[in-house]
């Protein structure tokens, strides 16, 4: 395990070209993207024996600052990696013996990490193969003590397309009610366009309308201001509008990194919803990510448990009918190297802070009332 001393970006990222499964969240630009929220990076690379690069993990740290214990502890985050080729078994307890040795050394609390490994394909996990490297993976870790994490920061499962057919055999994958839809957009006018810079305050703006629509949660701007110029600057990512007229009524941002492409914010507005605009994005942004040299395109997400009753069974539904398919993950995985601490920081911290909020939503509740 051999510390790297990063001068440019682009010496990481090179290195990371070089794996199986090079992943955007293993980049120095991620890495500067969650500096500023207290996380430093720690780039570190395996070598063999003639000093050509087997693996890379790029460590995310963050200290603690715990009443009685100063800051000497701290949390490690190893987004969607280390990477290595999982099938090589003696790499793989090489890698993950190293990072629980680096993870008492720093006094770490836990080392997380949720690496881009299959585990299965498709829906169901009833023909899945023990010896898929995803499911090996999941019982080296078990074996070690690791812990199937309560916090999975990332999404499990996700649906991908292959972008190396033509065009037309990607349209035929579809469902027919998709390719319809891709259609009727653009007979209703639906004109797509790439995004520039200034146009990033009006996506976070339609972005804030998805979330009131949908119902779920978004970061304040300042920090979707940082991902997307850092990704957009290096040139890692476009953003795509979809105007009726010169009226812009949805988005999405498209990243790519190494022979993957990946979508991870979408956007509307209420109007013109009639016209799918939706389903012509989507088309046009697996256009230009295979122009772009894209191999595979990540749909970032499906839903943890395939039911009808899952939150993100609608959307799953609509990535499907893109003609993706399911990609199934081991998840997060926490080596609690203070086991004490760990449950401290993951179980009793939790409660009492539950506790706390619940005594000053009452408190704030009784004062209301005498005022």
């Amino acid at each position: 395990m051999e510390a790297v001393n990063v001068q440019q970006p682009e010496d990481w990222n090179s290195i990371l070209r070089s794996l199986p499964e090079a992943h955007l969240l293993q980049t120095w630009q991620w890495s500067q993207v969650k500096a500023p929220l207290g996380w430093q990076p720690l780039p570190f690379v395996w070598r063999d024996h003639a000093g050509n690069i087997q693996a890379a993990a790029l460590i995310l740290q963050r200290r603690l600052a715990l009443p009685g214990l100063g800051d000497r502890l701290n949390l490690m985050y190893i987004p969607r990696g280390p990477l290595l080729d999982w099938a090589n078994d003696s790499l793989v307890r090489r890698v993950i013996d190293d990072l629980q040795a680096f993870a008492h050394q720093e006094k770490s609390i836990a080392l997380k990490i949720d690496p881009d490994v299959a585990v299965g394909t498709g829906l169901s996990g009833n023909n899945d193969s023990p010896d898929s490297p995803g499911n090996k993976l999941v019982t080296a870790l078990r074996s070690r003590g690791w812990l199937f994490s309560n916090d999975q920061v990332q999404f499990r499962n996700t649906v991908l397309i292959d972008l190396g057919d033509t065009e037309a055999a990607m349209l035929a994958r579809m469902r027919q009610k998709t390719r319809y839809n891709i259609h009727l957009a653009q007979r209703k006018g639906v004109t797509i366009r790439k995004g520039e810079l200034e146009d990033l305050p009006l996506l976070y703006k339609m972005y804030a309308e998805t979330s009131v629509r949908d119902g779920f949660v978004i970061r304040d701007w300042p920090y979707y201001a940082r991902v997307w110029q850092t990704f957009i600057q290096a040139e890692m990512a476009e953003s795509l509008i979809a105007e009726v007229g010169s009226e812009p009524i949805a988005g999405l941002l498209v990243f790519r990194f190494g022979s993957k492409a990946w979508y991870l914010y979408g956007m509307s507005r209420n109007l013109h919803r009639e016209a799918m605009p939706n389903y012509l994005l989507q088309w046009e942004a697996m256009r230009y990510c295979k122009s772009a040299g894209a191999k595979i395109y990540d749909l970032w997400g499906a839903p943890d448990e395939f039911t009808e009753e899952d939150p993100m069974w609608g959307v799953f539904k609509f990535k499907e009918g893109l003609g993706g398919y399911v990609l199934r993950t081991p998840g997060a995985w926490d080596y609690p190297a203070r086991p004490g601490l760990y449950r401290l920081y993951t179980q009793t911290l939790p409660r009492l802070l539950a506790i706390m909020r619940w005594r000053g939503k009452a408190k704030t509740r009784r004062e209301t009332r005498v005022i």
